[in-house]
């Protein structure tokens, strides 16, 4: 078992690293505190081919595999944990499913768009009564002539206010069960579309979040994903794939976490002599460390068996999502009782840090979510 990167691997995370120093460390912590959204950040990444990492090549994207996704995810979270999630939401979550289950005449109009950056995408599952259980939405869905009428309300929607294109779920068959939900690509410019109210959020200040209101929203037929009573499995598929991306973007967080306590143990002294010269200090310091290495290792491995075509992983993506997220709120929070009460003021990155790691083990699936799927999973394979 070889978990050394490739040569290009090697090269996209130096070049990541790079651009990430030069160019949106300087711009972070001011974005953050004014919730600008990163545009012209974004519009840098689009150059790179960063925006269409995970849409395939023939559709003007990098073709990146799941592992070469995750390593430029991570080093986006350390700069900035806000831009790291539009980048993996806009990728995993929109463009992934037109990618994968849409036709060729939607691949054609949306994919080359959202890859050059001229379309940002969001994933619409989330309503305000519905959040774990994604089989319990209540939007509707009604076939009218040559387009389906939407209505409903979706909540949480990363990408919302700047996005073009959203992949939105809705019940067209209320009577049957797990197939009752469809899945639909939906223009903020569709009659009966608008967003509503801004999330005025703990962290993740520079990510763009709000609602979508439907009120009889107007899309055309074409614009159905896959078949009817899809949406589920589409929804499904994609909250396994995208939970590679948030382990990511939490161990992203969690190293630069762990740098700035490494730095400051390093330079703060306490009874005479630098805080990294406490054993105490230095056992703190040992846990990160390891627990950052182990979850970049699960993470690393769910990734390859992806890259590998492997046809199930959603155990392994979801150990990944458990492990990353918890170890990222531990590690952050770890990161602040190392400074002190220097890590409790806005002066200092460490206190931004945890408070964007938080919502990690919340979204695209919480922690007690994974453990049910795990669990699932392990009594499957034992039965």
């Amino acid at each position: 078992m070889d978990f050394t990167l490739s040569e290009d691997q090697q090269i996209l995370k130096a070049t990541m690293r790079d651009f990430a120093a030069a160019e949106i460390v300087p711009m972070a912590a001011s974005l953050e505190k004014r919730e600008e959204f990163p545009a012209d950040i974004l519009e840098k990444l689009a150059t790179l081919g960063i925006l269409g990492m995970s849409i395939p090549e023939d559709h003007g994207g990098a073709g990146f595999g799941s592992v070469s996704s995750a390593l430029v995810l991570e080093e986006l979270a350390a700069a900035c944990a806000s831009t790291a999630v539009t980048v993996s939401v806009h990728n995993t979550a929109s463009a992934g499913p037109i990618s994968r289950f849409g036709n060729a005449a939607q691949k054609r109009k949306y994919l080359p768009r959202m890859a050059s950056g001229e379309l940002l995408g969001g994933f619409a599952l989330t309503e305000p009564s519905a959040g774990s259980d994604a089989a319990a939405i209540q939007a509707r869905a009604i076939r009218s002539g040559d387009r389906y009428v939407l209505t409903g309300t979706k909540s949480w929607i990363t990408n919302a206010l700047v996005g073009g294109v959203f992949v939105v779920f809705a019940v067209t068959d209320p009577g049957r069960g797990s197939r009752s939900i469809s899945a639909f690509i939906v223009e903020p410019g569709m009659p009966g579309f608008s967003f509503g109210k801004a999330e005025d959020k703990l962290g993740l200040r520079a990510s763009m979040t709000a609602e979508i209101i439907l009120k009889g929203c107007e899309v055309p037929a074409d614009n159905l994903l896959g078949e009817e009573g899809m949406g589920l499995r589409i929804a499904l598929s994609t909250l396994d794939l995208g939970r590679i991306g948030i382990a990511a973007q939490a161990i992203g967080i969690a190293r630069a976490a762990f740098e700035a306590a490494m730095q400051h143990a390093g330079r703060r002294e306490a009874f005479g002599a630098p805080l990294s010269r406490l054993q105490a200090i230095q056992n703190k310091l040992a846990d990160m460390a390891t627990q950052i290495d182990a979850a970049r290792l699960l993470t690393h491995w769910a990734a390859y068996l992806i890259d590998s075509g492997a046809k199930d992983f959603t155990r392994p993506a979801s150990e990944a999502k458990l492990y990353a997220t918890e170890m990222g709120n531990r590690v952050c929070y770890e990161a602040i009782q190392i400074f002190g009460g220097y890590g409790y003021s806005r002066e200092y990155s460490v206190e931004r840090y945890f408070r964007d790691v938080r919502v990690t083990t919340l979204y695209e699936g919480t922690s007690e979510i994974q453990r049910i799927v795990i669990a699932r999973k392990l009594i499957s394979a034992a039965a």
